[in-house]
């Protein structure tokens, strides 16, 4: 791995914060489809059911593209894959503002996952790079916040712009600030990694501690999406419009502070004990959410806790696979990218199949139970150990 890069932390933390605003609008892109499911739904004709797969399609091909990118691009240096996934997110929100019907907004997904993968993965690998052994949580910690001002800024504004001037000019606004970030790529110091075929590549994933650590963010970010991805529908009879808004401001509030604890957390308590608290946390906040869509007060308190653990996850995660993974860490990375996505994908179709098959209150506590199998999953079995003879 090589990379060009001044002493100056200035610089270092300059490019962090440009890969950061680069998260926050694949962030926003992400998850402001929910807010505005209902209106979607309406404009294109179908359920919100059926609308809520565009948020499917969009993690599936992520999931899939994502190591498929890396291993096509690995004799490049990152700025070139960061400034082209960019280039390509941006057509994607274009082609999601013009599109008339669902198949071309879904064609308009995929494109925009495609860009999307290309720069989150990279972004993060990146920032590790950038980062000594001993900082690295923050550095992580510092892009992943783009995600999570996503939801404190990014998402409710596009709720509310939506519901002002329609869904159509939020995918605009969403495709200017990429714009922005591509221009800021350049910028970015050089970095190549060690080009890695896509079999190897694979073979990563066979690996028991990094399958384990992946399966744990399939789950993770699956039982999250089952509730989040039709929030609209739970919180019906409390929150309706504009308010949604003010709930995802708790829930994002909520990420940010997850996120800056499990930097620090993460550097001094160590992976595992933040992961744990994490996802415990999540299946406390997912069962008790039932019980919270009865009152306003209830569902905001909720979402700022349910924020909180959510964000704690994802960076004792890509800590650990910094570390299981010192020979390939861009492979570890991107393919916890892939399993993100790939969570977020069966949480927004698992939770479709329960809202139309079983109703609206049994989507908290299939997605409780999800997280519940995350948390079995993070606990490291015990193997027997064998005394000499």
């Amino acid at each position: 791995m090589t990379i060009r890069r001044s002493s100056n932390d200035r610089l270092a933390l300059g490019a962090l914060l440009i890969l950061a605003v680069g998260t926050f609008t694949v962030g926003t892109d992400g998850f402001v489809l929910n807010g505005l499911l209902p209106t979607i739904a309406a404009d294109l004709r179908v359920s919100e059911a059926v609308a809520g797969q565009l948020t499917t399609v969009f993690a599936v091909t992520y999931a899939v593209s994502s190591p498929l990118i890396a291993a096509f691009t690995g004799r490049l240096d990152r700025r070139w894959v960061l400034g082209a996934g960019m280039v390509l997110f941006t057509i994607g929100m274009a082609g999601q503002a013009l599109g008339e019907s669902f198949a071309v907004v879904a064609v308009a997904r995929v494109l925009a996952a495609l860009g999307a993968a290309a720069f989150q993965s990279n972004a993060y690998v990146l920032a590790g790079a950038l980062a000594s052994d001993e900082r690295r949580g923050r550095a992580l910690a510092t892009v992943s916040a783009g995600m999570s001002v996503s939801m404190v800024l990014g998402v409710p504004i596009g709720v509310l712009a939506g519901t002002w001037f329609g869904w159509r000019a939020v995918m605009w606004g969403i495709g200017a600030v990429a714009v922005v970030v591509m221009l800021l790529v350049p910028l970015l110091p050089g970095l190549r990694m060690p080009t890695v075929s896509l079999r190897d590549r694979l073979a990563v994933v066979v690996r028991p501690p990094i399958a384990r650590v992946l399966g744990v963010s399939v789950l993770g970010t699956a039982a999250g999406f089952v509730a989040f991805v039709y929030l609209p529908v739970l919180v019906a009879p409390v929150a309706t419009g504009a308010m949604i808004s003010w709930l995802l401001v708790g829930f994002g509030i909520g990420q940010i502070a997850g996120n800056a604890f499990a930097g620090r957390a993460t550097d001094s308590l160590g992976p595992a004990r933040v992961r744990s608290l994490s996802l415990i946390g999540t299946v406390a906040t997912l069962a008790l959410l039932d019980v919270a869509v009865l009152s306003l007060p209830g569902t905001l308190v909720l979402a700022l806790a349910s924020g909180v653990f959510g964000g704690m996850l994802m960076v004792p995660q890509q800590h650990r696979l910094f570390s299981l993974a010192p020979d390939a860490p861009t492979v570890a990375l991107g393919l916890n990218g892939s399993a993100i996505y790939g969570g977020g994908a069966l949480g927004a179709a698992l939770g479709g199949v329960v809202l139309s098959s079983a109703g609206v209150w049994w989507v908290a506590p299939v997605a409780a139970f999800v997280a519940l199998l995350a948390f079995a999953l993070s606990v490291p079995s015990r193997a027997p150990v064998v005394q000499p003879a």
